[in-house]
């Protein structure tokens, strides 16, 4: 008798709390690779920060190509297959032109420090995909058949580390269409690539999105660094005793610390707040810029928006 209820408590548990893998997958979206974009010509060059910088220019890419768009709409139809969340990189580039979204220069109100955020960060903070899928692709011809050779890697939108892939060469088809080729050469490897997101995902889950967080004294003549002291203790250490108690199971690394400059990387951040919406290093760091302002540090700070998974806050001034 004792057994059966055991058995049957152990079966309504299951039921009522579903693993982390089935709670939540992943969102995707599927861009070109860089290498198919300036193969293309459809690479802007921009410049961060005074660095010039060569970015793709999805919107381009889109609407001078018709390949493109028919392949981004066969992966999203394999994905969703499998039941993956999926979000369009075209309607994506619409939301952001529709929002006026293309501010890239962030300043301080007192020193005018400025920084800015590429045109591809800003893409992904809108679409707030978890994981980008980056296909590229070349078409071979040999006689009257075709056969695609295709590179598709997942990348995590906040660390920009591959988490899974897939590449190869398709079987030669009598097809002319690209999109049927795609699919055709990546169906048999797309099982194995899913797991690899869903594996990733479930580790995010359990052990927080990895982010960077910066700190950084402003030269602007003030007498407060991270070695000012509050109630006995430096700056720089209840900086980093917050991030002990506030990462996922105390994750991160504190890799560069002087008077005027912290640096935090794989800072693991959870991936919701508590009300349900996705975390990134912006709303992370906004939480920290709270604590510093609260008493007895009453410490002004910018947050400064570096893309989804990097952060700057400058302290001491807003």
């Amino acid at each position: 008798m004792n057994t059966r209820i055991n058995i049957i408590l152990i079966a309504l548990l299951a039921i009522a709390m579903p693993s982390f893998g089935q709670a939540k997958l992943p969102k995707l979206m599927v861009v070109p690779s860089d290498v198919w974009c300036n193969e293309h010509h459809c690479m802007d060059t921009v410049d961060i920060m005074g660095i010039k910088e060569m970015i793709p220019n999805y919107k381009k890419a889109l609407q001078e190509n018709r390949d493109l768009m028919a392949v981004i709409s066969k992966i999203n139809t394999l994905m969703a297959e499998r039941g993956f969340p999926l979000q369009d990189l075209s309607q994506t580039i619409k939301s952001i032109e529709r929002l006026n979204q293309e501010n890239s220069v962030m300043r301080t109100k007192t020193s005018g420090a400025g920084l800015a955020e590429s045109p591809v960060d800003r893409l992904r903070r809108t679409a707030r995909a978890d994981i980008i899928l980056e296909v590229d692709w070349g078409v071979n011809v040999n006689g009257p058949k075709r056969s695609i050779t295709y590179n598709l890697r997942g990348l995590d939108a906040y660390s920009n580390k591959q988490v899974a892939g897939a590449e190869g060469t398709g079987a030669p088809s009598f097809s002319a269409e690209v999109p049927v080729l795609i699919e055709e050469a990546v169906q048999d490897h797309m099982d194995s690539f899913t797991s690899l997101l869903r594996q990733h995902f479930d580790d995010l889950l359990a052990k927080g999105r990895e982010v960077v967080i910066e700190l950084q004294i402003p030269d602007n003549g003030q007498e407060l660094d991270f070695e000012t002291e509050y109630d006995g203790k430096e700056l720089g250490e209840l900086i980093t005793e917050w991030m002990a108690n506030n990462t996922v199971e105390h994750r991160f690394n504190k890799s560069d610390a002087t008077e005027n400059y912290l640096l935090f990387d794989q800072v693991r951040i959870p991936l919701y707040h508590t009300n349900g919406m996705a975390m990134d290093a912006e709303g992370f760091a906004r939480e920290l810029r709270k604590y510093l302002k609260g008493a007895p540090r009453n410490i002004s700070t910018k947050v400064v928006n570096r893309g989804l998974g990097r952060c700057l806050l400058i302290v001491g001034e807003k």
